[in-house]
């Protein structure tokens, strides 16, 4: 990441616990004094604590002050971007990595509507209001997984995300929300675990973003990309695993995400892609997950 002549300034998603909050606190341990973390979230109490703790961990060099947003308010999300473009002149490092919690035994179409909005209606927002404000050499991260390559989708619908606009799959996800609000969405192909089409649906948004600035921003050392931090130990994964013997902690896998940020220039083969452990992986990598769909609740 180019170091800015003004003070650095940092945001981060979904950072009140778990991988979130790993990453502010790899973000506040490595950058200076004068630099600005911002720790976000829905809750002001669990804000404000959150925020509290980091700024008071020995590691901690960089300003960490918390802020509410709720990334499902689209007005609110713009506000801030707007906000920091005006104070600071723009933001030099965005993660975004909210995500609802959905437990296994929870009807998915029941939680579909809440888990679209925090994980896709979310990334758009983030990705449509702070790319115009993103620094040169900033770095602008969403969050995804291995799931989020198109291969794990039925093929009647890769034509939905495959070299599609922002706009596109902004569309392509309202089908699919209206698909499962009516009870269609299974004939259309698309699989009743909420993680497969959200996962391909945000890294889809990523690419589309970075496919219309990817030149301006690679000389600019500028890195837009989704990232998979790996299996990882949190409260909301770990009800959907039985076997963590591989599983990471938060701090360990921001490491994996703060290495991207972290980085001299912007690498062209990651730009756009989603990244695992310093690679891309294929976007045409997978195959429809049966099995774990047959698992899951009508």
């Amino acid at each position: 990441m180019v170091r800015m002549n003004a003070s650095r300034i940092a945001l981060v998603t979904g950072a009140n616990q778990g991988l979130g909050r790993a990453l502010v606190e790899g973000l506040a341990a490595r950058l200076d004094p004068a630099d600005l973390v911002l720790l976000t979230g829905r809750d002001p109490r669990r804000v404000a604590e959150a925020a509290d703790e980091v700024s008071r961990l020995p590691g901690t060099r960089g300003r960490v002050l918390g802020r509410v947003l709720d990334v499902t308010d689209t007005d609110a999300v713009g506000h801030l971007a707007g906000e920091l473009r005006d104070e600071y002149g723009g933001v030099d490092v965005v993660i975004s990595n909210a995500v609802a919690r959905v437990l296994p035994d929870e009807s998915q179409a029941a939680r579909a509507d809440e888990f679209i909005d925090v994980s896709n209606a979310a990334t758009h927002a983030v990705l449509r209001s702070f790319g115009p404000v993103l620094r040169p050499g900033g770095r602008l991260l969403v969050v995804a997984s291995s799931l989020g390559t198109l291969g794990h989708l039925d093929p009647r619908l890769h034509p939905l995300f495959d070299g599609a606009s922002l706009e596109q799959v902004e569309h392509a996800v309202e089908s699919w929300r209206r698909a499962v609000r009516d009870g269609t969405a299974a004939e259309a192909g698309w699989p009743r675990w909420l993680n497969v089409p959200s996962k391909v649906a945000q890294v889809a948004a990523v690419r589309a973003v970075a496919a219309g600035r990817r030149a301006h921003d690679l000389a600019a050392g500028t890195l837009i990309a989704s990232v998979c931090p790996g299996m990882v130990d949190t409260a909301t994964s770990r009800p959907w695993f039985s076997d963590y013997s591989q599983a990471q902690s938060p701090a360990e896998a921001a490491r994996t995400v703060l290495g991207l940020v972290f980085a001299d220039g912007a690498d062209p083969a990651l730009y756009g892609e989603l990244v695992r452990f310093g690679e891309p992986l294929p976007w045409p990598q997978g195959a429809p997950l049966v099995e774990q769909d047959r698992m899951l609740r009508p």
